[in-house]
């Protein structure tokens, strides 16, 4: 299995650095978000600054950007790389879109990220063979690319897509026109086993393909720890974000799956009304530890491999304090979760 780590939520400069420990402690890719700070950036910084590790995100928000521009940035990191970037898109939700992101009215998310995924392949296939390789959808299109606008071939392969996913339709729209499905935090080993996996088959045999043409991130929430008692302080802080993302309606599928639509109701009232603070005293301990996959550090490869086998890679997130003892055990604990 494929080990994944995380750079970028510091400061900017920090980067190289970061980059420079994840590759030295062994990690196979990394990844960024983009939630207080612009991706690209970062993305672009740790390309330059890696020497071996596939270099992503997880995730960039699509829609406020051309999918020309994203092609157009991808294509020079993979050439710059020897091809090892890994473009991570998520759609983000509508409020998100219209009232922070401007992108416009909302539209179905499924549709036009498909859209956007197939402008970038039509874009990158002009540029590899000098011929216009048109695309008209519903959402976008890609007719004009002069030779003036055209970079020329790369001779490594295209970079990989992987889309964020959390509802049926946009899963299917991932096994239809993706690399790779990138889970979303909020999900549980029942959700992705009884709904994500079933919709990405779906989705592979609508476009002809095999299932096994796609690489499947673990998803889910995971708690790290030293000893068992500081894993119950981990599980405690993780309430917090099980009940940020259970409050949201978009998610409310991955609740029904277990039963729980009261409680997203109830975090969805509470969250209208500004009780922010009292949200995460009202997610029980047990539902917690459905969405978290926790563990200690000689512990945690039996947990992952019990809870998230269907996997082809699963991110573990050492950003904290580094010392030789801990980089010495983060290093132990990705070699043999490698070896699943």
């Amino acid at each position: 299995m494929k080990v994944v780590g995380r750079y970028g939520e510091g400061l900017l400069e920090a980067v190289p650095d970061e980059i420079a420990r994840l590759e030295r402690l062994g990690y196979d890719a990394l990844t960024t978000g983009e939630l207080k700070n612009e991706a690209t950036m970062r993305w672009t910084l740790a390309a330059h600054a890696s020497t071996r590790a596939e270099i992503g995100m997880s995730v960039m928000i699509a829609f406020p950007r051309s999918p020309f521009v994203t092609a157009q940035m991808a294509w020079e990191l993979q050439q710059m790389t020897g091809g090892r970037i890994m473009v991570g898109l998520g759609s983000q939700v509508k409020g998100h879109n219209e009232r922070r992101f401007s992108t416009g009215p909302w539209v179905s998310p499924a549709k036009r990220m498909e859209d956007y995924v197939l402008t970038m392949r039509a874009v990158w296939e002009t540029f590899q063979t000098g011929k216009l390789m048109p695309f008209e959808g519903e959402h976008y299109q890609f007719t004009l690319c002069p030779p003036a606008f055209n970079p020329g071939p790369i001779d490594v392969p295209f970079p990989k897509i992987f889309l964020a996913a959390v509802n049926p339709a946009m899963t299917r729209v991932t096994g239809r026109v993706a690399d790779g499905l990138l889970p979303h935090a909020f999900t549980t080993e029942k959700y992705v086993r009884e709904v994500t996996l079933p919709n990405l088959a779906r989705g592979t045999e609508q476009a002809g393909r095999d299932i096994s043409d796609i690489e499947v991130s673990a998803g889910g929430m995971m708690a790290l720890a030293e000893t068992e008692e500081e894993l119950v302080d981990k599980l405690l802080q993780a309430r917090e974000r099980v009940a940020f993302y259970g409050s949201t309606r978009t998610y409310q599928g991955v609740f029904e799956v277990h039963g729980q639509q009261e409680l997203g109701q109830k975090l969805y009232e509470m969250s209208v009304t500004n009780r922010w603070d009292e949200m995460a005293g009202a997610v029980p301990l047990e539902v917690v530890q459905e969405f978290v996959t926790s563990g200690t550090y000689d512990s945690m490869p039996d947990e992952i491999e019990r809870r998230q086998g269907f996997a082809n890679r699963v991110s573990i997130d050492v950003s904290g304090t580094s010392t030789p003892e801990t980089d010495e055990r983060v290093t132990d604990l990705i070699r043999r979760v490698q070896a699943i």
